[in-house]
């Protein structure tokens, strides 16, 4: 059994200095030391930052120098910051071949390494456990934290400090690690995703949050700045304010892409409301994200843009 350990940096390889500040400190050999794994794995580290300072580019790069690993090693386990840990591995899960077999799993911890009760190691035995595990073939990328195991293309980081940081949006983890025992309940459902040699870079994808009154200035100034596509984060089912309505029908008539999230911290959008809701977003050639994200919508929209497969979103949003 080879598994390999890829370290990027993140709290899971941080630690707090003399002001207390908490920077990125542990390279990648330290951090496997200081983990009790349960199978032998090799250590490679690709970069050391706090997740929180990557781009598209960046992220394309990790997921680049992760794919190419798994043609060489039975189970692939990523050290990631966890505050972007979900945008890498839906980028990564959008651009595994879907007949790729070698489980990769993702981890980091919320506690720094210099902490008496930190989750890093415990995390990164649990993902070489998951990484190792005959179970995990063909399931596509993961997310193990806090001995839960999550299908990438649902974690979502649900808690900014506590350990059990992650959740799987509108559904439950797939599986868990416990005293050692991988178990699976259920099998991740992927729909064809892009293919990475046809992706040169990630495109400018903007956020646009909605609120009470909120205007269209900040979505003119995204078409303005030079966005290729935009997220709406709107209220509720996916309801736009006035402004916003306005501003949408501008953008898409400019053939800017828009797609519309939920501000909800569950539910998927529908085109329910008239008389300005989201029916009328649909009307003027938005796209519901269905159950998906903001966060993973980004990602997915500016993958299909970088790919030019606008029309292979639709399988995605379900």
């Amino acid at each position: 059994m080879s598994v390999r350990i890829l370290t990027t940096g993140g709290t899971i390889a941080s630690a707090a200095a003399v002001g207390g500040a908490v920077s990125v400190a542990v390279g990648g050999g330290d951090l496997v030391g200081m983990a009790e794994l349960p199978e032998p794995a090799s250590v490679r580290e690709l970069v050391c930052r706090h997740s929180f300072s990557f781009t598209l580019a960046d992220l394309l790069e990790l997921v680049t120098q992760i794919l190419d690993e798994t043609g060489r090693h039975d189970g692939v386990v990523v050290t990631h910051g966890t505050d972007t840990m979900e945008e890498t591995a839906y980028l990564l899960d959008l651009l595994t071949p879907g007949d790729q077999q070698v489980p990769v799993v993702l981890t980091g911890a919320q506690r720094h390494a210099g902490e008496a009760d930190s989750d890093g190691p415990r995390n990164l035995a649990d993902a070489v456990q998951v990484a190792a595990s005959p179970a995990a073939l063909g399931l596509g990328p993961l997310v193990v934290m806090d001995g839960r195991i999550h299908a990438a293309r649902q974690a979502v980081k649900v808690q900014t400090l506590a350990p059990d940081a992650f959740a799987s949006y509108n559904g439950g983890p797939v599986g868990e690690v416990r005293r050692g025992v991988v178990r699976f309940w259920s099998r991740p459902i992927r729909p064809p995703g892009f293919a990475l040699e046809n992706l040169q870079s990630l495109p400018r994808v903007d956020v646009v949050p909605s609120y009470v009154g909120a205007d269209g200035v900040q979505l003119a100034a995204c078409r303005a700045a030079g966005a290729r596509g935009v997220v709406l984060e709107a209220l509720g089912a996916g309801n736009p304010t006035p402004g916003l309505l306005e501003e949408v029908v501008a953008t898409t008539a400019a053939s800017i892409p828009v797609i519309v999230t939920s501000r909800c911290a569950s539910g998927p959008t529908a085109a329910i409301y008239g008389s300005g809701g989201g029916a009328a977003l649909v009307e003027a050639g938005a796209v519901m994200a269905g159950p998906v994200p903001t966060s993973k919508a980004r990602i997915l929209l500016a993958t299909a843009l970088a790919a030019s497969s606008l029309p292979r979103l639709h399988s995605h949003l379900v």
